[in-house]
């Protein structure tokens, strides 16, 4: 499966963005899909993860109550929206695709990567 993210950009903080994920190839709702993130001189953060038809999801703890994420299987595309969006949020933004059959995935059973979107937050 092949990935491409999109809908990063410079936003205040307290803004909001909406994060895309476009899947192509393979049964996209048969990977369980996530987000992860790199800020400058950091190792990359899990965000969040959802379950193959998107009725399971889990957030970092970092961003509970401000980030969700959802997917549409008819369009393969999954989503993070992004509220109340802090300078600390600030960092390249992954999607990836598991096949693993563990909940959440491990880090490691991400066998696909999209080329990630920029998310900068202004104080």
């Amino acid at each position: 499966v092949q990935l491409q993210a999109s809908g990063g950009g410079l936003v205040q903080a307290g803004g909001s963005l909406r994060l895309s994920c476009a899947a192509s190839g393979r049964a996209f709702s048969s990977y369980v899909m996530g987000w992860f993130r790199q800020a400058p001189g950091k190792e990359r953060e899990f965000v969040s993860a959802i379950g193959r038809l998107g009725g399971s999801t889990r957030l970092a703890d970092s961003v509970k109550g401000r980030f969700a994420t959802s997917r549409d299987n008819a369009k393969n595309t999954m989503y993070l929206l992004m509220n109340s969006l802090k300078p600390e949020d600030t960092a390249v933004y992954f999607c990836a695709a598991s096949g693993s059959s563990y909940w959440p995935p491990p880090e490691r059973t991400y066998n696909y990567w999209g080329q990630g979107t920029q998310v900068t937050v202004s104080s």
